[in-house]
């Protein structure tokens, strides 16, 4: 009996520790993966040298380094290596494959030389973007390339590349930009299932042909002629016997027997689908290429039907996490290891404008409170949009499920999250090169990671604001030329409310209605505040907290704070509780 008392206090212990452990092993594989990198590249204008260094042990130091990108700057997990025109010398890193979360890679017009590596999709097999264009390589283009199903984007020009082009690149799907010029390639080009590049893509190959290109010439002799020839008769045979079938088929469409048009439109339409648990679905060169999708595809990754209903299972309701005003929310695991929250829009309803302005905007903007998007599918009546996934889910459940629940979210819990959404909101109002109001502030949008750092979600009913130098990815976005002083103060007012509903756990549409009585010194009443916070040494900054809830939802606009009055006046009362040393907030704005 003793041994099992023993194992049931050791065991929680042990599973943190694991836990941790590999936590740290995934943060360890990245700052590896850019170590790497920088041994095996001679950087003669030390850009890496001076701007690459791992002597921190901070969370995220590695998301500083010049031409890293990360998914938040405080998380060490690389997204994207952009290392252009920086004179590196050496082949190709293979140390990047520990960069295990990477999707992009540009190491354009540098020095490296050597091959290509012959298992590139076992070094960077979940990327999306890959630019080699303007380097040194050498040798064949390696077939292996094929297996990386996520490519979007892949530019080998400009470099000393031969051979053929492997015919297995034309079998990815997601390709929409493709451009090996200025190599000295030989042979046809691939025929692409689902786009076409134009000859630029492949000037100054005199090898190659085929395509936009000239016509490749065959000139069989001997035992293959013969074969050949035999084959264009077969071939010519068979052409003369499908045009009297077709012929026949008219025939038989406009006069003949009953039931055998229908009988055609039906076969017509299975050439054109394929079933998917039971469903029809179009087949790839049937997927929407419209110019807005193309756009949108700049932005983040498009992700097919097919993928994002295996990884649901079909969309089970055991995957179900969520519903919505848009559509569901389910958890599911892609392919790279990542887990994903997909929101599936409702297919009865008109959304593709709420589609469109979350995909422009929080795929273009980033920021450690906003909710990363990773990608997008558009095909038919489908619209569907996935996200990183928050553990915690939303501060509303967490407020309004139950008291266990909301006991776990003590006072200083409360203050870091309000702080945290106080900096997106002050960051998108004032953002230097862009001006953004959410218009929909909720705490069912706040969404909460693992250490329950707050992340803005729906951002489809934004509203950006012109600027001299705003994004051109950004052009599908509703543009304003400005926003008027009242706009911003919509958010302001929406976030009092949030602040109010931290304070009180009474619902929103409860404290859009009334006010509380701020007047008083005590907090007998239960309806004012949360009885949970009541007695934990922290009434007096209650009671600042309330009194700025008040200030932001004033009826008069311009009566109410800016959101970097408001950030501030958050920052202060936290400062003032940080220096007890109860909690760990960070004050400065990014």
């Amino acid at each position: 009996m003793c041994k099992y008392n023993i194992l049931y206090l050791v065991l929680p212990f042990f599973l943190l520790l694991c836990s941790f452990s590999l936590r740290c092993n995934a943060v360890q594989s990245d700052i590896d993966c850019l170590k790497s990198i920088k041994d095996s590249f001679e950087d003669p204008f030390n850009f890496l040298n001076t701007t690459w260094r791992f002597d921190s042990q901070t969370e995220g130091f590695i998301c500083k380094f010049r031409g890293i990108d990360c998914w938040h700057p405080d998380e060490t997990r690389v997204l994207s290596i952009s290392l252009p025109n920086m004179g590196l010398k050496g082949e190709f890193p293979r140390g990047i494959k520990y960069c295990t979360s990477l999707n992009g890679l540009d190491l354009s017009n540098n020095d490296i030389y050597g091959t290509i590596p012959s298992d590139i999709s076992k070094l960077i097999g979940f990327i999306v973007l890959v630019d080699l264009s303007s380097n040194l390589l050498s040798g064949a283009i390696p077939s292996n390339i094929a297996n990386c199903s996520f490519l979007n984007s892949l530019r080998l020009d400009n470099n000393k590349l031969e051979g053929p082009i492997p015919a297995e690149i034309g079998l990815l799907g997601r390709l929409k930009n493709f451009n090996v010029a200025n190599n000295m390639l030989t042979g046809p080009v691939p025929n692409f299932i689902n786009a076409t590049f134009p000859a630029e893509s492949y000037e100054n190959n005199a090898g190659l042909c085929g395509g936009p290109l000239k016509s490749c010439a065959k000139k069989p002799i001997g035992l293959l002629s013969t074969v050949l020839n035999r084959r264009v008769q077969f071939a010519c045979g068979f052409v003369t016997g499908w045009s009297l079938f077709t012929v026949l088929g008219i025939y038989l469409f406009f006069f003949g027997l009953p039931g055998v048009k229908k009988m055609l439109l039906f076969i017509n339409k299975r050439t054109k689908v394929m079933v998917i648990d039971g469903n029809e679905w179009p087949r790839g060169e049937e997927v929407n290429n419209d110019p807005k999708i193309l756009k949108m595809e700049k932005i983040v990754t498009r992700m097919s039907f097919m993928e994002l209903s295996k990884a649901t299972m079909n969309f089970s309701q055991d995957n179900e996490i969520g519903n919505g005003m848009l559509g569901k929310v389910y958890k599911a695991l892609v392919p790279n290891g990542w887990t994903v929250a997909i929101k599936r829009f409702h297919v009865s309803e008109d959304l593709e404008e709420e589609f469109v302005s979350e995909i422009t905007t929080l795929g273009s903007l980033r920021h450690p409170n906003l909710v990363p998007l990773i990608g997008f599918c558009s095909e038919r009546d489908e619209r569907i949009l996935v996200y990183k996934y928050m553990p915690n889910g939303n501060l509303h459940e967490w407020l309004h499920s139950t008291d266990d629940k909301a006991r776990l979210l003590d006072f200083p819990l409360r203050v870091k999250i309000v702080l945290g959404v106080a900096k997106a909101l002050t960051w998108l109002h004032d953002g230097g090169n862009f001006h953004v109001v959410h218009s929909n502030i909720s705490t069912q949008c706040i969404l909460l990671d693992e250490n329950f750092d707050p992340k803005l979600s729906n951002f489809w009913e934004a509203t950006l604001a012109k600027t001299n130098d705003i994004d051109s990815n950004l052009s599908l976005f509703p543009i304003v030329e400005c926003l008027d002083f009242t706009t911003y103060k919509k958010d302001v007012y929406r976030f009092g409310v949030v602040l109010l509903e931290l304070l009180t756990r009474k619902e929103s549409y409860i404290l859009s209605c009334s006010s509380l009585n701020l007047s008083s010194s005590s907090f007998a009443s239960p309806l004012d505040v949360d009885k949970l916070l009541l007695g934990q040494g922290f009434d007096n900054m209650v009671m600042q907290l309330l009194e700025l809830a008040s200030n932001c939802m004033k009826f008069i606009p311009d009566q109410r704070p800016t959101m970097q009055q408001v950030y501030q006046t958050v920052a202060a009362i936290a400062g003032v509780h940080d220096q007890t040393g109860d909690s760990e907030i960070q004050l400065h704005l990014d």
